[in-house]
């Protein structure tokens, strides 16, 4: 499974009932630090998930990190969150 799916797969499974948008924004930063050929290293992530609303901005990314874990985390080069509970 490519990276993109174990992202997709990893956020499935830890916000159920949510809306999830993973975008690999990995082209438009051709040329700058951490871009690797054939994409998959730069990343923006969309979630509206209804458990987010009692969670402060911190507590929502840390979660999302939790979810996706050290191993993919650190084979990711830049990461874009962008969460909401509505």
């Amino acid at each position: 499974m490519n990276k993109m799916g174990r992202i997709n797969l990893a956020l499935e499974t830890a916000f159920k009932s949510s809306k999830i948008t993973v975008i690999d924004d990995s082209e438009s930063h051709r040329g700058h630090a951490g871009f690797s050929e054939g994409g998959e290293s730069h990343y923006q992530i969309k979630i509206v998930w209804q458990g987010f609303e009692s969670m402060s901005r911190i507590a929502r990314h840390r979660a999302v990190h939790e979810a996706l874990g050290n191993e993919l985390l650190n084979d990711i080069h830049a990461l874009a969150l962008d969460l909401k509970s509505n």
